[in-house]
């Protein structure tokens, strides 16, 4: 990607130059339906911007932002500049600046298929065009020139040509006149939250209404809007409570009215994140509508996103952090600000149980990766920026956040943040600003805390250690910190300390008490004298980030009763630390198979029930022996049967065990009963075979050679949709055939022609773990491919293809020795690939160890 990298000391020098007054972009998306005379040519649209601007030094030379296939004219001040001269694909060189300045840029933008941009979707259903944007960190400048850095904040206005019968929306309030949609002007925001939908959307409407404290009365129009294909699962009631939930919210707490008018929520086609913070028209990836039958976890995590996006308003949209460094001053409150709205304001009273057990576990995967990175990063550029949307930025600066407001108290945090919003809207902060204010309201030193959380990388681990009395009581109860050689700090840790005891049946918390852990050993004084404990759990109530560890008696009551816990939130953090554990090759991952196969049909949680599944399939596919994985395959599919078969008929713990076992199954019994299922002649009371939960069982059918590629296309006949698409090509990616994987490669390697989702798609069936032997030809191919794709292909794109196609299934010493060798002789490849393979090449090696102490279990 040469050229489009813009670097921190260049956006640094360009700030220090530029102030920027206004845009006003005009877009003529006509061209984004109807036939062309050139289809091997990109598909392309017409971009006017015009841009007001000043110069602090006269005379001096900057440049804009543009990546397009052509531009037809430019103009600075009056003055017409030749684009051959000035434009080099991705910048336009600015020379001889005036105090005041007005850049006018004629363009010709393409069309997007990898969700960067302007994307541009075909609906296979009906054949209907949706267009959408998505900008972040980077990408507004494939659709418009700009000033691409976050602290160039201004008012924008849109102006946008769009076919007949299409809507169209934009940040601000659009109405049609003379066939142009023109939109209000903006408050002042940063590029890569500007934002156009666009189409036949199916589109829904409700209203918010809010009297604030000084008696003047809040309205705030809502929308809704989906592919019309959708329409029929569109539960648009679903999203508008949880909106109006966490408006609610967020008002009662900010003391800051929302500021960006209405508030539109569009769902949409081949999106490549979760959703999308445009203020006033955030964007979601449209599987959040659910076309069958999901479960409340589902429609839990749907929540969360909202809320999540939501929070950005105030964290990320109103103030904005000066560059990517600071990307957790937005990123990591609005994780943790979904969480705890979520918890609070909506029906979903168990969010900080998901958030332990699913979301902490991203956080504790990417903090012990060689390319863990504090809080504040260290971001050169936006290749950086781009591989830093990680576990750390969002989960771990969340779980800090929440360490954090256990430090100072939830009343001063939150104090600091609504004198934080008042202080710096429309602005941009840095670190420092949030930590001033955080230190006024609770009146704490937060340069410490700082130091140790935020600016050092790694996670530290905490294990009890118990002395007990000759009868049986506590004498003395210690807190043991460790850290990792390569990340030595030991940080300052607010925990609560719980003690558990078997009676009854039922393993229940008698004594818990809270300290502030300082340092290699800090004693519990407050628990001396208590009762000796079957359970120690540091960490209770989940306060801090931190690994658990458990003491040996502890670990033997989880081996024989962790089913037995009654506390939801205590039972998912002792099953993430056994997680945690299982990935650390202490524990083996036969022993965490069988403590899933014991105790997880016992779990309420049916989003830790998700999690346990997901994890015990890991453990299978990659920390087991090799010699055992039959022997384990085997074992998790009569579990997860037995489980299926017992499960209350139509519930969803039901349609948990089913999707589990569909996953894991691989006897010729087991495909014998997915095929019953699919045609009908088999039968589970109470599982309801929708279209989605028949593609679920078609894809290891396929795998394993039961269905064929007629077999496949009879469904997408079916269901001619374009879910029903992205389906059919992981499954036809799936089958076990030398050349179907050979085509699978070279689609999406050899090619650009298909579009991110099916990218996507393609690579989730082409690495397929039940036919190891035949990906390993692609082993040594990868290692020659990746630094072209990375080179040609765009960054979502070359990401997808690195991290997606590294061959992780090749667990062999031999595939580690070939990583070492690739980083060795391409020291000088760019910085972000070689982050990707570093990751790639620490999650083989762990995977390595995670089979060594497996094996050596069955000495």
């Amino acid at each position: 990607m040469p050229g489009e990298n813009l670097s921190r000391d260049e956006a640094q020098e360009r700030a220090a130059l530029l102030s920027v007054d206004g845009y006003d972009v005009s877009l003529d998306l006509r061209s984004a339906t109807g036939d062309r005379d050139d289809e091997s040519a990109p598909r392309t649209f017409r971009s006017v911007t015009t841009i007001r601007f000043r110069c602090a030094e006269p005379g001096a030379t900057s440049f804009a932002d543009l990546v397009a296939p052509s531009v037809t004219a430019v103009s600075l001040n009056g003055r017409d500049l030749d684009p051959g001269e000035v434009f080099d694909g991705a910048r336009i060189l600015l020379e001889d600046l005036a105090a005041e300045n007005e850049l006018v840029v004629d363009a010709q933008c393409a069309y997007s298929r990898t969700g960067e941009g302007m994307h541009r979707f075909v609906d296979p259903e009906d054949g209907e065009v949706y267009l959408y944007t998505q900008y972040e960190p980077a990408d507004s400048r494939r659709v418009f020139a700009n000033f691409e850095q976050p602290d160039l904040k201004a008012p924008f206005r849109f102006a946008v040509r769009a076919p007949e019968g299409w809507v169209v929306w934009s940040n601000g309030v659009g109405e049609i006149t003379d066939g142009v949609w023109k939109f209000a002007e903006t408050k002042p925001i940063s590029t890569y939250i500007t934002a156009v939908v666009a189409g036949p959307y199916h589109y829904v409407t409700d209203s918010y209404e809010r009297v604030l404290e000084d008696g003047t009365r809040l309205e705030i129009a809502l929308g809704a809007m989906c592919r019309k294909g959708l329409a029929p699962y569109f539960d648009a009631d679903d999203v508008f409570l949880v909106t109006k939930q966490g408006l609610d919210f967020f008002h009662d707490h900010f003391d800051y009215p929302y500021p960006f008018g209405k508030y539109d929520q569009a769902f949409v086609p081949e999106y490549n994140l979760g959703a999308m913070e445009n203020p006033g028209l955030v964007t979601f990836r449209e599987e959040y509508i659910f076309r069958g039958r999901v479960t409340q976890a589902s429609y839990e995590r749907r929540a969360n996103v909202i809320l999540h996006e939501m929070a950005h308003m105030w964290f990320g949209d109103l103030v904005t952090m000066v560059w990517w460094d600071d990307l957790w001053l937005k990123e990591s409150f609005a994780d943790f600000m979904g969480t705890f709205s979520l918890a609070e304001a909506t029906r979903f009273t168990n969010g900080w149980v998901t958030f332990a057990n699913n979301r902490k576990a991203w956080a504790y995967r990417a903090d012990q990766l060689p390319s863990t990175h504090p809080i504040t990063a260290d971001i050169r550029d936006l290749e950086d920026a781009k591989l830093n949307f990680d576990g750390i930025t969002y989960a771990k600066g969340a779980s800090v956040l929440k360490q954090l407001v256990a430090y100072v108290g939830r009343d001063a945090f939150l104090e600091g943040a609504r004198r934080y919003f008042k202080r710096n809207a429309y602005g941009n902060t840095r670190l420092g600003d949030l930590l001033s204010v955080l230190e006024e309201t609770s009146g704490r030193d937060l340069a410490t805390w700082s130091r140790a959380w935020l600016e050092t990388a790694g996670v530290n681990s905490l294990t009890p250690q118990v002395i007990l009395s000759a009868d049986g009581r506590i004498t003395e109860l210690s807190v043991l910190q460790e850290a990792a050689e390569s990340h030595p700090e030991l940080r300052p840790h607010r925990v609560a300390v719980g003690l558990y005891r078997s009676e009854a049946g039922a393993l229940t918390r008698y004594a818990r008490a809270e300290v502030d852990v300082f340092g290699p050993r800090t004693v519990v004084g407050e628990l001396a004298g208590s009762a000796a404990p079957d359970l120690v759990l540091v960490n209770d109530d989940d306060l801090t980030y931190c690994k658990i560890r458990f003491d040996e008696t502890s670990l033997a009551t989880l081996r024989s009763h962790l089913g037995d816990i009654t506390d939801p939130l205590a039972r998912a953090l002792c099953w993430s630390a056994l997680w945690n554990l299982t990935r650390d090759a202490l524990m083996p991952a036969r022993d965490f198979i069988d403590l899933v196969l014991r105790f997880a049909g016992r779990e309420s949680d049916i989003g830790v029930l998700q999690m346990l599944h997901a994890w015990a399939d890991s453990a299978l596919t990659f920390y087991a022996a090799p010699e055992w994985r039959e022997t384990g395959a085997r074992l998790l599919a009569d579990g997860a049967l037995k489980e299926l078969r017992l499960a209350e008929p139509g519930s969803q713990h039901q349609l948990t065990w089913a999707r589990f076992f569909t996953a894991v199954a691989s006897s010729e019994a087991d495909l014998q009963l997915l095929q019953g299922l699919l045609e009908g002649t088999a039968k589970i009371d109470g599982l309801d075979v929708d279209q989605e939960l028949r593609w679920t069982l078609l894809e290891p059918l396929a795998a394993h050679g039961a269905a064929d590629e007629s077999d496949l296309a009879a469904e997408l006949a079916r269901d001619d949709t374009a879910s029903g698409k992205r389906h059919q090509v992981r499954c036809l990616a799936a089958r076990p055939s030398a050349a179907v994987k050979a085509q699978a490669w070279a689609s999406v390697v050899e090619s650009d022609a298909l579009s991110n989702a099916l990218v996507e798609a393609t690579i989730a069936g082409f690495t397929q773990p039940s036919r190891r032997e035949l990906l390993a030809p692609y082993a040594a191919t990868y290692f020659a491919a990746i630094e072209r794709v990375w080179a040609e292909r765009s960054i979502q794109i070359g990401m997808d293809v690195v991290k997606g196609l590294f061959p992780s299934l090749q667990d062999s010493p031999e595939t580690l020795d070939a990583t070492d060798a690739w980083l060795a002789a391409h020291e000088s490849a760019a910085p972000a690939l070689r982050r990707l393979v570093l990751e790639a090449r620490d999650d083989l090696a762990r995977t390595l160890r995670g089979q060594t102490c497996d094996r050596a279990a069955a000495v």
